[in-house]
């Protein structure tokens, strides 16, 4: 199937948007012009409420990677929970909790027609996954996958580690070589998951995955170095892991399904340095989440103050923060409402369906 340069370039700008890295750009370019229908992933683990940092960010760069032509798995890493104990290592938490993400990410857009959902338990029934799982892990040094374990939200120094631990990389990267991927998605914490399976494709003459990396979204609060371990030898990509939102701080942390009243109270108290975009929290929502979703945002300002304006793109709305011509308190409240508008289809849904939601809470609180 013939594709124009035209296209391939717009394809291109969808994919790379927002994006932290591309591993390789090259590689993700010969793939488009050689294949009309690549195969993508993106792995959750299923561990308690989904804030706006997995339905959002993912969310969005998933909707961009179907609408540039891509077939989707969105892969529900069950196995990959019990293991790294979440929601107490109980599996039928983990699963309800994976149902329940099924129901965040169809209320986000990804219906299951545009998506395909596939739990690690429908693979590792296959012994050949298992055979993928050891040949990697006899490819790679013990010091080389203990250095990984930071994807599951580890610190790097740990002394006292599960043997069970050791398991997760190797699995993570046979995940993308079972499923037969052209591309994996996560975001930049994943990113050492990701090399360890192209060091492996390239030591067994396997098919070599591009790596998407999106950035991880800051949490409401200043961000700070993580005050334990750290997550990365490189000191802004630790910064950014020990400050990205997280369920585990729900007062900086904006869930899907919040109610507007909720939304608008949580961005009230956000961090907003005026005139500063470096760790501005509320400015990188305009830029990761607004924009990509509604292409512009208005900011409610009285008018004595030149009353309300809309920016058609972050540049300029950047500019404008920066010269001080918005105030903190009035791109909060635009950010606000630009998430009310884009999450009330998450809270509609729920209305009408609200076992999964209730669920989880339950889990969430008797645990």
């Amino acid at each position: 199937m013939g594709r124009t340069i035209m296209d391939i370039e717009r394809r291109m700008d969808l994919i790379l948007r927002n994006t932290e890295e591309i591993v390789t750009r090259e590689e993700l370019r010969d793939l488009l012009e050689t294949n009309s229908k690549p195969k993508a992933y993106w792995g959750f683990e299923c561990s308690g409420l989904m804030h706006v940092g997995i339905g959002l960010i993912p969310g969005t760069k998933i909707r961009d990677m179907i609408e540039a032509g891509f077939d989707f798995t969105i892969f529900l890493a069950d196995w990959h929970s019990w293991i790294n104990n979440k929601l107490g290592g109980n599996m039928d938490n983990i699963r309800a909790c994976g149902e329940y993400f099924k129901h965040c990410f169809e209320a986000l857009g990804i219906t299951s027609d545009r998506a395909r959902f596939l739990w690690a338990s429908d693979i590792v029934e296959d012994v050949e996954y298992w055979e993928k799982v050891i040949r990697i892990a006899k490819a790679s040094s013990l010091m080389r996958v203990r250095r990984a374990l930071t994807i599951m939200g580890r610190e790097m120094d740990l002394s006292d580690i599960e043997t069970a631990w050791i398991f997760y990389p190797c699995m993570q990267a046979a995940d993308i070589f079972h499923l037969d991927l052209d591309v994996a998605a996560g975001g930049i914490d994943q990113r050492k998951a990701h090399m360890l399976a192209r060091d492996a494709a390239e030591k067994m003459g396997w098919k070599k995955p591009v790596c998407l990396h999106t950035p991880l979204l800051l949490g409401l609060s200043r961000p700070e170095m993580p005050s334990g371990g750290r997550y990365d030898e490189d000191a802004k990509v630790d910064m950014r892991i020990g400050s990205k939102m997280s369920k585990s701080k729900p007062e900086s942390c904006i869930f899907v399904h919040d109610s507007p009243e909720v939304i608008r109270s949580k961005m009230r108290k956000a961090y907003c340095p005026p005139k500063q975009e470096e760790g501005n929290p509320v400015l990188e929502y305009a830029k990761y989440i607004v924009f990509p979703r509604l292409g512009e945002i208005e900011i409610p300002r009285p008018e004595k103050y030149g009353g309300p304006v809309t920016f058609e793109d972050y540049k300029a709305l950047r500019e404008a923060y920066l010269e001080g011509i918005i105030h903190p308190l009035d791109l909060k409240n635009g950010v606000a409402e630009a998430l009310i508008e884009i999450l009330e289809p998450v809270r509609e849904h729920f209305r009408r369906n609200p076992k999964p939601l209730m669920r989880i809470i339950q889990i969430e609180t008797t645990r």
